[in-house]
């Protein structure tokens, strides 16, 4: 009996190996203990229609989350100088990155143009951010934090993060960690993907990334 145990771990571990190979010793258990527990669903799953397609259900739950936290985190940036959570990601994006490039940040932050120079704009005017021309390449431009830019920055930190943890305040630890272990991947590869997706057609987009598909989704 305990030899039979012991290679169902080890075929376990072969399973999760070959689907995260970057997964360590640590990631394997949170992973190998989610799939045996099943959790009681409290209340009623995401609003509206509930998709019959595993993936549709799971970019549904996750599209209403991510809705969510933007509207908990607007109430949480109320009084800030700060209306919304992507212009907190971007002020960060400029801090972290040193004095980036205007149209890096703006598609780093999976902006279209237009919209992430309003966005822009809207920082600068009031007295957040600075852009000024980059000397290597006068025709770039490159931004950088006012002092109000980093104390609102400061101000609003506190805020953002008491609003990730109050959304996410039901979940075990280890449950989060594999939940970023799982869906990293996704959000790594269409990141990267997304710039040279944006001009293409879907049909040439989906067949790219599964080539199997015989003709183009409806």
């Amino acid at each position: 009996m305990a030899a039979n145990k012991t290679v169902a771990l080890v075929n376990a571990w072969a399973s999760y190996e070959t689907k995260f190979p970057d997964g360590d010793i640590a990631d394997f258990c949170r992973y190998y203990l989610a799939h045996q527990e099943v959790k009681e669903v409290k209340g009623a799953l995401v609003g509206g229609v509930i998709p019959n397609v595993t993936d549709g259900l799971l970019l549904k739950i996750m599209g209403r989350i991510s809705k969510l936290n933007m509207q908990y985190a607007a109430k949480a940036l109320s009084g800030t100088g700060l209306t919304q959570i992507e212009e907190f990601g971007i002020l960060v994006n400029i801090r972290q990155s040193i004095n980036p490039r205007k149209t890096d940040v703006i598609y780093t932050n999976l902006f279209e143009l237009s919209s992430g120079s309003d966005t822009l704009k809207r920082l600068q005017k009031r007295g957040l951010i600075r852009e000024y021309v980059d000397d290597n390449d006068r025709r770039s431009k490159r931004l950088e934090l006012t002092p109000k830019g980093h104390a609102t920055l400061g101000q609003c930190h506190e805020r953002i993060v008491k609003n990730a943890r109050m959304l996410l305040h039901d979940l075990e630890d280890d449950d989060k960690k594999l939940c970023i272990q799982i869906l990293r991947n996704v959000e790594v590869k269409f990141s990267r993907l997304w710039p040279e997706h944006k001009s293409k057609q879907f049909s040439e987009v989906y067949s790219s990334i599964i080539p199997s598909a015989k003709k183009s989704p409806d």
